[in-house]
């Protein structure tokens, strides 16, 4: 009985560590790009057209951290292995004030 909790402990807690590392917490933004970007103001200039096309008001303010329809966001990449091919995820993460 104890071995079944601790199962199923142990699973909830790497389910909650992936969301966390996937950025899927609440209000969190993620672009998956079909392109991979090796410089970041190639990266951060891709992720400004991609949320103007969404109808989104973008300003990067340096330093990682854009203002998004006047909402404060600080910039996490993550590379992932999705069946084998590295895939870079971008994750805009809401700054709390």
């Amino acid at each position: 009985m104890m071995g079944i909790i601790l199962i199923f402990v142990i699973g909830a807690a790497m389910l909650a560590l992936f969301n966390w590392l996937m950025g899927y917490g609440k209000g969190y933004i993620q672009i998956d790009f079909e392109e991979r970007f090796f410089k970041e103001k190639e990266h951060i200039e891709a992720i400004k057209l991609e949320l103007e096309n969404q109808g989104k008001e973008v300003h990067y303010q340096g330093n990682g951290h854009f203002k998004i329809d006047d909402r404060p966001y600080s910039f996490i990449e993550r590379i992932v292995s999705m069946g084998g091919v590295p895939m870079q995820r971008t994750i805009l993460k809401p700054i709390k004030k």
